[in-house]
């Protein structure tokens, strides 16, 4: 598949998610988003859930592509920039429509063995990318000494926690208590002595 057809089958994709939510997710829904035709996505993709598993693998190359593309932040930033990210949508409109689909794209794992082997997938590459910031954290003495693997899988279930807080508590979820421990009680505890949070 051309590089621009799957990027523009991905952004369909991204557009039906937020204004319908996964429930009422159909090829059609996406074909309209599509400057295409529909029978092109059936092309490409088989089924709904050949497609959706696309989009998982496109969404994590995204993910991973926006917490690299930022040199000039140390590892302490880019864990906090991570946090942001995930819990808020870092304040774009479409965040909670977004995150509202995912969390019900998710809810199928369970009883979908491909969305949970992507799933499954994208969760070992991300806790990889922590681990491999909190490694170059040590590596640079702005971190002490810990489990690289061990601070992954807690920062990853974290901000993961309170992204679906956001989402099913609505104006009652305590995300800005939750970034603030993300920062005080995870990043901050990981800090070498004598070494402070940039500003």
């Amino acid at each position: 598949m051309a590089g621009d057809t799957r990027e523009q089958i991905m952004d369909a994709t991204f557009a039906a998610l937020c204004e319908r939510g996964f429930a009422d997710l159909t090829m059609q829904s996406i074909a309209d988003e599509f400057e295409k035709s529909k029978s092109l996505l059936h092309y490409h993709f088989d089924s709904k859930e050949d497609l959706l598993v696309s989009f998982l693998e496109h969404l994590l190359e995204e993910f991973i592509a926006d917490i690299e593309d930022c040199p000039e932040m140390d590892p302490a930033g880019r864990l906090l920039w991570m946090a942001q990210l995930v819990i808020t949508g870092h304040g774009d409109d479409w965040a909670e429509d977004f995150h509202t689909a995912m969390l019900e794209l998710r809810a199928q794992a369970p009883y979908n063995d491909a969305i949970r082997e992507q799933l499954v997938h994208n969760d070992a590459v991300i806790r990889e990318e922590i681990a491999g910031i909190v490694r170059e954290g040590i590596a640079a003495g702005q971190f002490r000494e810990v489990d690289p693997e061990v601070f992954a899988a807690t920062f990853r279930s974290a901000i993961e926690g309170a992204q679906s807080h956001e989402v099913i508590l609505g104006e009652a979820a305590p995300t800005d208590d939750a970034l603030a421990g993300v920062e005080d009680l995870l990043v901050s505890d990981l800090l070498a002595e004598g070494v402070e949070l940039e500003d």
